[in-house]
């Protein structure tokens, strides 16, 4: 269907202005990835600090995600971005200037509350911005390929401010472009609101708070260190209380998130599938990042700059995915964005400790395959929720995809080290001590510490067996991904087979 309503001139500048938090947001997963040993040097942050300081902005985020979407469909979305960004704005002056590690601890936690409302803001108010089909596939496509490309711009742009300034400076960036959102988006941005909202579900939030963030801090500990009894009850826990909020939303009259969105089966295909391929793109990730800094020897900034080169393929990908969408089933090209990053995992798989190019290519197969199923599923859903609930269906995509980035780092992390440490215990030379053994078992970046320390052959010796470890555990964990990817293009062609019906499109009210 495609409605007879077009977006001008004005939408698509209102749109520019949109990415600027969509931008800031996803760079902010990643702007601290060098900025931790200068705040560890200035704060005097302990080990667990510093984890609270990466993690509190991912758990506010995660955790708020749901609750924001519904809020912001009731007292209306540019309402809720204009707060957000508000939130977002302060908390970055507060983490720029923090005196020590709790204050940042805390600041980050406030960015993550702001990413929460930012994020489903900006993508429900593009689903009614945008009510003809092919233009609203077209900003989708854009939008997931400016996320991608924050994600990988942060931790470039976070280097090279520490080149010139302190380690505050990379939360001040996020100040200017606030600001001009709080300017430009009252005056190009309509405001869209559920004209019938139901009552505000105190339960619901507190339950759906309490599903997300035990599973997402279950999985990522897991990640970082390893399988353990505790982390499974954190899991176990966070799924029986999604259980009760499942329960709830289907049983009471006040649900945070509507029925009427699963009224239509390609809502839950696109959520299923955009978690599958979260799954898969954070796999990639966790490998390739370490493979260039401990495996080529490649500096964080150095490093920073080669990751950047796959996301200009990533930026293409998303708008021409878009393009032959139009003229193609959207389940076949979805499918076959599926194969296209499955393809990327098995050329990964052909990788050695010296393959800095075929490394590359892999990763931008990879982000390809991955950015042209983002953008198509996204607006599959979108599409097929009512447009008066968009915020609360994107902020169900943007939490499908923070699952499943969490859960893909967790699963393919363990069964990587789980090879890299049988590998290093086997390979290691049999005349080091029991405890330098157990260091180098540890991690990738341990184990080359450890080795620069040792006396020359013994040394190199070390240090080549851990990096032939880390690469097959690479390869074991992309053959995983390679069948998890081939799982989400059944799965498209299978559910998606007859996408072509029409949705509904209740009516919405818009002001400016």
């Amino acid at each position: 269907m495609t409605n007879s309503t077009r977006a001008g001139r004005r939408e698509w500048t209102a749109f520019a202005v949109l990415l600027l938090p969509l931008l800031l947001v996803s760079m902010d997963v990643s702007v601290l990835f060098f900025a931790v040993p200068a705040i560890t040097r200035d704060l005097a942050a302990t080990s667990t600090q510093q984890l609270w300081i990466f993690d509190s902005y991912a758990f506010a985020l995660a955790g708020l995600l749901i609750t924001m979407g519904s809020l912001g469909d009731r007292i209306g979305r540019r309402k809720l971005l204009l707060l957000g960004a508000t939130a977002f704005g302060a908390a970055s002056v507060a983490a720029a200037y923090a005196q020590n590690a709790e204050m940042l601890i805390a600041a980050r936690f406030v960015l993550g509350v702001g990413g929460a409302t930012l994020m489903p803001s900006t993508m429900g108010l593009v689903r009614n911005m945008f009510q003809d089909d092919a233009q609203r596939t077209k900003a989708i496509g854009i939008w997931s390929g400016a996320m991608a490309g924050g994600i990988a711009l942060g931790s470039v742009l976070g280097g090279v401010m520490l080149e010139h300034f302190w380690w505050g400076s990379v939360f001040l960036i996020n100040v200017p472009a606030m600001l001009l959102l709080l300017v430009f988006a009252p005056l190009l941005v309509p405001e869209f609101k559920d004209p019938r909202p139901a009552r505000f579900d105190l339960l619901s939030m507190i339950l759906s708070m309490g599903a997300i963030l035990p599973v997402v801090y279950g999985v990522k500990r897991m990640a970082a260190d390893g399988f353990n009894t505790t982390l499974l009850l954190y899991v176990l826990a966070g799924l029986a209380l999604g259980a009760a909020f499942i329960f709830r939303q289907r049983t009471t009259r006040e649900a945070m998130i509507s029925r009427d969105l699963f009224r239509h089966r390609a809502f839950g295909a696109g959520i299923a599938l955009n978690t599958l391929a979260m799954f898969g793109m954070m796999g990639a990730n966790y490998f390739t990042t370490q493979y260039l800094q401990s495996v080529l020897g490649k500096g964080p900034l150095e490093a920073a700059l080669w990751g950047t080169l796959p996301s200009l393929a990533v930026g293409v990908a998303g708008p021409m995915a878009t393009v032959v969408a139009q003229k193609a089933n959207k389940g076949v090209v979805i499918a076959a964005g599926f194969l296209i990053a499955a393809a990327g995992f098995t050329i990964l798989m052909s990788t050695g400790t010296n393959s800095l190019t075929l490394t590359l290519v892999a990763c931008a197969v990879i982000a390809c395959g991955i950015v042209t199923v983002m953008a198509l599923v996204s607006d599959m859903a979108l599409g097929a929720a009512p447009a008066e609930k968009a915020g609360s269906a994107a902020s169900l995509v943007e939490a499908g995809q923070e699952f499943g980035g969490a859960l893909g780092m967790a699963a393919f992390g363990s069964v990587g080290m789980a090879v890299y440490r049988h590998d290093v215990t086997r390979d290691a030379p049999t005349e080091l001590p029991l405890g330098v053994l157990e260091s180098a078992r540890e991690t990738l970046v341990g184990a080359v510490s450890t080795a620069a320390g040792l006396p020359g052959r013994t040394g190199g010796a070390l240090a080549a067996a851990a990096r032939d470890a880390f690469v097959h555990g690479m390869h074991v964990a992309a053959v995983g991904a390679t069948a998890v990817l081939l799982l989400g293009a059944a799965v498209a062609v299978a559910a998606l087979r007859n996408r072509d019906a029409d949705h509904p499109e209740p009516a919405v009210t818009a002001g400016h």
